[in-house]
C-alpha cells in the first residue's frame, strides 16, 4: 500500500513533466484525437499511472524470499548503513533461598553489527512513436515494460536475500559469514545422504536432528518452525507415499515433528541454483535445506525503500521512468535460531 500511495503522489508530477515536454506537442493531431498538448499530457499521465499500478501489484511466486522471509523497513531510505545487534541468549534460573544474594543472571548477549544499504536500479520507457501508436490503436501503453523493470529489480533483491552480495557487503541467509550454523547431511542405511534415497523414518530423524542441534546451540530456547527445501526434494516427499499407506512422507514428517508449521519449496536452494545457493554448481552441486523461525525478531529482509517508480523524465525521443529499491540484505538477529543443512 505504501508504494501505491507514492505512485498516486507522483501522478501530478507526471502531468507537469509531460506538459513541459518537447515531445508531447508532436502527438497533437487529428489521428490521435488530441485537441491540445494539455489533453495529451493528462491522457498519458493517466496511462502511466495505470502502468505503474499494475507493476506494483505484480507478484512473482518463483522469487520465494518475498513470501518466505519477514520483510521490514526500519532504516530510513537516506541511510547508508544501519546498526543492529546480533544476540545469543545465556544463563539459567535456579531455586533460591530466602535472602539470597547470588541470584543467577539470565541475559541476552548482543554484539553490534553494521549492515550496508545499497540501491538496486532499473528503468523503462516509451518512445514518442510508441505513445503515438498507443493512442491511435486505443490499446494503451504496454504494461509489460514496467513489469519487466520490476522483475529485474526483484530478481536482484531475491538473490541478495538468499546469497547476499559480498562485494557490496550485503548478507543473505546462506552467506557463509552470517554465523548461522551449517551441518552436513549424513548417510542413511542405504549409504546415501540424499533424501530421495532415504526412508520416511530416516528423513524424520534428520529433521529431528536439526531441531536437536538448534536446541543444543541455544540451551533449549529456539524452536524453528519452517523448513525450506529444494524443489526436487520437496516434490519427492510431497508425493512419495509410505509403503502400504496413503500417507506422504511430508505428511508423516509434519505429524511426527509437531514443532514444524510448514515445509515449503524454494528453487533457490536447488543444487544447480548457482546465483542463490553458494553450495550449488552447474553440475554435481549440493542441495541445501534452510531451517528457521519465521519471525522478524529472529531474521528479516531489511528494505529501507521498497520498489519505487519515479516520475517520468524526458530523454531524447523517449519518456523514461526510473525505478529504484534500497536494501540492507538480511538482518540476522539470532543466528543460532536457524540452521543450514547441506547435501540433502
Amino acid at each position: 500500500m505504501k508504494n501505491k500511495k507514492v505512485n498516486l503522489d507522483s501522478k501530478s508530477v507526471d502531468v507537469k513533466t509531460l506538459a513541459n515536454s518537447r515531445l508531447i506537442p508532436s502527438l497533437v493531431s487529428s489521428e490521435t484525437h488530441f485537441d491540445s498538448a494539455e489533453d495529451a499530457s493528462v491522457f498519458f499521465a493517466r496511462e502511466l499511472d495505470h502502468v505503474k499500478a499494475k507493476s506494483y501489484d505484480k507478484l512473482y511466486p518463483e522469487l520465494t524470499s518475498f513470501s518466505l522471509f519477514p520483510h521490514t523497513s526500519e532504516a530510513d531510505p537516506g541511510d547508508e548503513t544501519t546498526t543492529y545487534y546480533s544476540y545469543s541468549r545465556s544463563g539459567m534460573a535456579k531455586i533460591i533461598h530466602n535472602y539470597a544474594t547470588d541470584l543467577p543472571r539470565a541475559d541476552v548477549k548482543g554484539e553490534p553489527e553494521t549492515a550496508h544499504i545499497k540501491s538496486i536500479g532499473g528503468s523503462y520507457g516509451y518512445s514518442v512513436q510508441e505513445m503515438r501508436a498507443s493512442r491511435k490503436s486505443g490499446k494503451g501503453l504496454d504494461h509489460r515494460k514496467a513489469e519487466a523493470a520490476r522483475y529485474a529489480v526483484d530478481v536482484a533483491l531475491n538473490k541478495i536475500a538468499w546469497a547476499g552480495d559480498p562485494e557490496n557487503r550485503l548478507m543473505g541467509v546462506l552467506t557463509t559469514s552470517n554465523n548461522i550454523p551449517v551441518t552436513t547431511a549424513t548417510a542413511g542405511k542405504g549409504g546415501s545422504a540424499k533424501w530421495k534415497d532415504k526412508t520416511a523414518d530416516e528423513i524424520l530423524a534428520d529433521i529431528n536432528g536439526y531441531m536437536a542441534t538448534v536446541s543444543r546451540n541455544t540451551k533449549n530456547v529456539e524452536r524453528p518452525d519452517t523448513l525450506a527445501l529444494p524443489t526436487d526434494v520437496f516434490i519427492d516427499i510431497a508425493t512419495r507415499r509410505i509403503d502400504h499407506t496413503n500417507t506422504t512422507v511430508k505428511d508423516f514428517v509434519l505429524e511426527h515433528a509437531p514443532y514444524l508449521k510448514e515445509i515449503v519449496a524454494a528453487a533457490e536452494l536447488n543444487s544447480d541454483s548457482v546465483e542463490t545457493n553458494p553450495y550449488a554448481k552447474s553440475s554435481d552441486g549440493q542441495n541445501v535445506a534452510f531451517f528457521f523461525t519465521k519471525d522478524p525478531d529472529k531474521l528479516a529482509v531489511e528494505d529501507p525503500m521498497p520498489y519505487y517508480q519515479y516520475p517520468v523524465q524526458e530523454r531524447n525521443l523517449e519518456m523514461i521512468v526510473p525505478c529504484e529499491a534500497r536494501t540492507a540484505g538480511v538482518i540476522i538477529y539470532y543466528p543460532l535460531s536457524a540452521l543450514i543443512a547441506v547435501g540433502i
